[in-house]
């Protein structure tokens, strides 16, 4: 079943069509990836999606709701959340406070802040869900490092327990194993298999094709803003990474 879907988004950068009728579907439970060379416009098609940016023409619709152009704030309660591809933690936090600032704490509303007795268990429940995501993440050891501390690969996977503070349906990522090792990018992509067990949806841009083709559901290329290839599936997806047009543009490059 169909989670979120485009049709024919077109996103110009000044005279630059960055989009060029992108139209793209993703199921419900899937590990859809999308890959192109760099400037095909693969993270303008997410940052569009997710409302970093927004659409010239066309259409988003998530869970058969029009979401286009909306803010990232709007889709977050709607179950829509992202990962970047620097992550973007709060340095000077710790890894748990990152990780509860992705939740909603009515102890930071000033009509409810000073009412402690009703916010108080909230958020003695989200520090209790934060260590179970940090230990589902295997990072509960470092609960009290501060985030500034992490490695890149670590501070990825904080990224990922920040989404999952918010409970989402979907995840957005942004090249999630960039500049990782390989033993800590395949701990991520199996964290992602977890996740996906559990319901969650995925639609991922990432390079690298050597660690992550094992783990997708879903293959879309893209070239010159455009969708050039797709296809569902191990055999499908096989058959796409040999389209010679495929070979010269992207794994040729």
């Amino acid at each position: 079943m169909e989670i979120l879907r485009t049709e024919n988004i077109v996103k110009y950068f000044g005279e630059f069509k960055a989009l060029d009728g992108v139209s793209i579907s993703v199921n419900k439970g899937d590990i859809t990836l999308v890959i192109g060379p760099n400037g095909s416009g693969k993270s303008t098609l997410i940052n569009v999606i997710t409302g970093f940016l927004k659409a010239d023409e066309g259409k988003v619709y998530f869970e058969n709701k029009d979401i286009t152009n909306k803010e990232p704030e709007e889709l977050y309660h709607y179950g829509l959340v992202r990962t970047f591809q620097t992550p973007q933690p709060l340095k000077e936090m710790t890894v748990l406070e990152n990780l509860l600032i992705g939740d909603i704490n009515p102890g930071e509303n000033p009509t409810t802040a000073l009412f402690y007795k009703k916010w108080i268990p909230k958020e003695e429940e989200m520090v209790e869900k934060a260590f179970k995501i940090l230990e589902f993440l295997k990072l509960s050891h470092l609960y009290d490092r501060k985030a500034g501390e992490l490695s890149g690969g670590q501070m990825k996977l904080v990224e990922i327990g920040r989404a999952l503070m918010t409970n989402p349906k979907m995840i957005v990522m942004d090249e999630p194993i960039a500049g990782v090792a390989p033993g800590l990018a395949h701990d991520i992509f199996n964290h992602v298999l977890e996740l996906k067990a559990r319901g969650i949806t995925f639609l991922i841009v990432e390079h690298r094709l050597d660690i992550v083709l094992k783990y997708i559901d879903h293959l879309y290329v893209m070239f010159n803003g455009q969708i050039i290839a797709e296809g569902r599936g191990e055999e499908e997806i096989k058959k796409v990474l040999s389209d010679p047009k495929v070979v010269e543009i992207y794994i040729g490059e």
